[in-house]
Formats: C-alpha cells, sequence, structure tokens
C-alpha cells in the first residue's frame, strides 16, 4: 500500500481494512502475532447518528455491557430516538432506564444542540479531524474519547488512536509485555510507525482484547 494511495482514503471499509492491517503487520511485529493468533479485525462501522452518539455517551466509563443494556432501554422508551423524543421523556423515565443523572443531563444537552441548530451532524462528514473534534466538544459531555470513537466508528477516518481508551492501552501493554498502560503521549509515541492507519491498529488491539476478555492479562498490572 503506497503513501500516495494512503493518503487519498478518507474512509475505512472493509478491503481498505485488510490492506492496512497486513501494512501494519509488516511494521510490527506485535500486531503481525495477534493477526496470526486471532484474524482481521471487524471494521466495528456504527452509523452517524444522534442515537449513536448518545450511545457511545452511555459508554462512557461503564462496560460495553452495561451501556448496551441502557440503550437498549432508552430505545424501548424512544423509537426512533431523535432528539425531539428524548427530550420529550421526563427525568424519571430517563433514570428509570438506567442513565446516571449526569449522562441525563449530558443527552439533552445533546438534543437541544442539535436542534438549535449548533451542531450539525451531517455536516461533520465534509470536517477534518480536527474540525469534528471542535465541533463536538463544544457539547457539554463530549470530550476527547467521545470525539475519537464517533470519528473512528461513525466517520471511519482511518488514523485515529481514541484518547484514554482503557482497552486499547491493556491490550497494547499486553502484547507488547510493557510493565503498565502507557499515558497517551507516550501512546502516540509508540505507534507513530502506525501512520496513516492508526484506527486499524486500534481495531487490532480491540480485536486482540476481546477475544483474550477474562484471561489473566487483563486484571494483572
Amino acid at each position: 500500500m503506497c503513501d500516495s494511495f494512503a493518503a487519498m482514503i478518507r474512509q475505512l471499509n472493509e478491503s481498505i481494512l485488510r490492506e492496512a492491517s497486513a501494512w501494519l503487520a509488516e511494521r510490527d511485529e506485535a500486531l503481525a502475532r495477534v493477526l496470526a493468533l486471532y484474524g482481521h479485525p471487524p471494521l466495528w462501522r456504527r452509523e452517524p447518528s444522534f442515537s449513536t452518539l448518545v450511545h457511545i455517551i452511555l459508554e462512557q466509563q461503564v462496560s460495553l455491557a452495561s451501556a448496551n443494556a441502557v440503550f437498549k432501554r432508552l430505545c424501548e422508551l424512544a423509537n426512533p430516538l431523535t432528539p425531539e423524543a428524548l427530550l420529550r421523556l421526563p427525568n424519571e423515565a430517563l433514570r428509570t432506564a438506567g442513565l446516571t443523572r449526569q449522562k441525563t443531563a449530558y443527552v439533552q444537552g445533546l438534543a437541544q444542540c442539535i436542534l438549535r441548530g449548533e451542531l450539525n451532524l451531517t455536516v461533520l462528514e465534509d470536517l477534518s479531524d480536527d474540525e469534528v473534534r471542535q465541533a463536538l466538544k463544544r457539547v457539554k459531555g463530549i470530550g476527547d474519547w467521545t470525539a475519537d470513537i464517533y470519528l473512528s466508528e461513525c466517520l471511519l477516518r482511518p488514523d485515529i488512536l481514541p484518547k484514554g481508551d482503557i482497552a486499547m492501552q491493556e491490550a497494547f501493554r499486553a502484547i507488547n509485555k510493557l510493565p503498565k498502560r502507557p499515558c497517551h503521549a507516550e501512546f502516540e509515541q509508540l505507534t507513530n510507525h502506525w501512520r496513516p492507519w492508526r484506527s486499524v491498529g486500534t481495531r487490532i488491539l480491540w480485536h486482540f482484547y476481546l477475544c483474550e476478555r477474562g484471561r489473566k492479562f487483563l486484571s494483572e498490572e
């Protein structure tokens, strides 16, 4: 995969994911071992939408299983889950669905921003990575991790390292036999050779983490 081709890629797809995985395996022995053991990672594509962004907010600092359960209950209350439908739900209903007071405020604030025209999710597809981050982070409750996950999984940008993603960092620690998880600045430096396919490297790490989940390394520090 030549550099000129990589520079033209705006979004990942299944074919590019496989090509980029092979490219990374040639440059990173640890990732090559993961691919040899578990095969290529899934694309993990999500719809770029309000409901998906709500789902990602629910995933902040909790397990995916817990977030999925809350999101499912929320969608049973409002189907389809639109800004208008969410704002019609009383706080008591949101609390019963499992949203904390803080996340209730976050998703209601997001809905209000969209209805007021302060955030247009459709135009994000035409913005640069940094511009997308800036637009999303103007909304209270959306920080680096949430913006990066939206970039990587919804907009399928090819070169994203989700800041503060514990599963990604823990998998990196394990496959490289590091004594502790690197901070994000260290992680960026250690994965600089993954550019311009850091979203693919991230998916390989998530793939490893999920395949190895429950094994001893996940509880080691």
